[in-house]
């Protein structure tokens, strides 16, 4: 039992170290690829940067990408959004109700907490089922808003989604309070680079769980349990944590917008189970010899994926130009080694897991995108 604690730790370590050195390189991929999203800022009203700088933004989207948890990132999003909007709020949305977590500028933090939105109709409604920027008066925002936290003197406002896994999973409110900022851009870029982050550090922790568990030996499932369907809404739910303590009203439901995504993941399990069963590949070995093969099949699917989670743009170029093994080989190769340390001397050596994982999820199943340097 100590032996198995100590490795697992040594595997911890070795994860945290993988995913530090990376998270420099993607933070900057994406901030640029947030900004690159985005046309220019108007020279409108509604777009006055309030003599923010485009180096402040950028230094705005940093202060994001250091939280690492779920609450860190919205508190940094609520603090870097109050120099683009005098008064903010930010509601969560669950099970088709969206109640307020913290805000700014309307009193303290808390004041907007458990507070009920009315999410059935108005701005709010349009930038939930619309997932899309929301300008408007207030004179159109939920009657108890207004009649708690009064309005802008300029009665302009903006509802913003925040969405995760193509579902809206919060909205931010914002106005200009008494003659203050409201920069639709600037604030788009924030939601969007805090949508972007929450759903990297989730990864994160899933690739950092997988890992270690599949290091520290857990066991396979058994083979006649049914294989998961992997959707984008099957990935941890930031927001899991936060239970609304109000529910839609029963007269006014609102649709999920997820819903269709569910169905369409049900409907391909049903088709996947109507097809014809796959042999079990293992089936004539020992119980032992399979579960090896199986464990190192997990494994090199989840080496290939670390590769592509935090290679996604030379991915992206390499099967554009067809040399993807040459801007990936140290990567590949450190993986491989790694793999072959593992696994090479044990029966699974056959198998040649890694290579064929390499081939099927990096390329494609196209084994010219590797470019004529890789080896087969």
């Amino acid at each position: 039992m100590a032996d198995s604690k100590q490795f697992q730790q040594i595997v911890e370590r070795a994860v945290a170290q993988v995913l530090d050195r990376q998270l420099p390189k993607l933070q900057s991929e994406l901030v640029e690829r947030v900004l690159a999203e985005l046309p220019p800022p108007d020279s409108g009203a509604g777009s006055a940067t309030g003599g923010q700088s485009p180096a402040g933004l950028v230094q705005s989207v940093s202060s994001i990408h250091a939280g690492s948890t779920q609450k860190e990132i919205l508190r940094s999003l609520l603090e870097a959004g109050s120099a683009y909007a005098a008064r903010l709020a930010l509601f969560v949305v669950k099970g088709g109700a969206a109640t307020g977590w913290q805000g700014r500028g309307l009193g303290d933090d808390d004041a907007v907490k458990d507070f009920p939105l009315d999410i059935s109709s108005g701005p709010v409604a349009h930038a939930f089922q619309n997932r899309a920027v929301t300008p408007a008066n207030i004179a159109e925002m939920d009657r108890r808003f207004i009649k708690q936290f009064g309005g802008p003197e300029n009665e302009q406002i903006l509802v913003l989604p925040l969405v995760l896994k193509e579902k809206v999973a919060a909205l931010l409110y914002a106005d200009g309070g008494a003659n203050g900022p409201l920069d639709a851009a600037s604030l788009e870029i924030l939601v969007m680079a805090t949508s972007t982050w929450l759903e990297v550090v989730s990864l994160r922790k899933q690739t950092q769980k997988e890992v270690v568990e599949s290091a520290a030996g857990m066991e396979p499932a058994p083979a006649s349990a049914p294989v998961p369907v992997q959707t984008v809404s099957s990935f941890p739910d930031p927001f899991a944590a936060h239970t609304p303590k109000h529910t839609a009203p029963k007269a006014a439901p609102v649709p999920e917008p997820a819903a269709e995504v569910v169905e369409v993941a049900a409907h391909a399990a049903a088709a996947s189970a109507a097809a014809a069963p796959a042999a079990d590949p293992f089936a004539g070995l020992s119980a032992e010899d399979a579960d090896t093969h199986r464990k190192a099949q997990r494994f090199a699917r989840l080496l290939v994926d670390e590769i592509k989670l935090y290679n996604q743009a030379k991915v992206a170029e390499g099967r554009r130009n067809r040399d993807l093994y040459d801007r990936l080989k140290e990567d590949i190769e450190k993986s491989r080694s790694t793999f072959q340390k593992r696994y090479g001397n044990t029966p699974a050596a056959t198998g040649d897991y890694f290579q064929k994982e390499v081939i099927r999820s990096l390329a494609e199943d196209d084994l010219t995108v590797m470019g004529a340097n890789f080896k087969k």
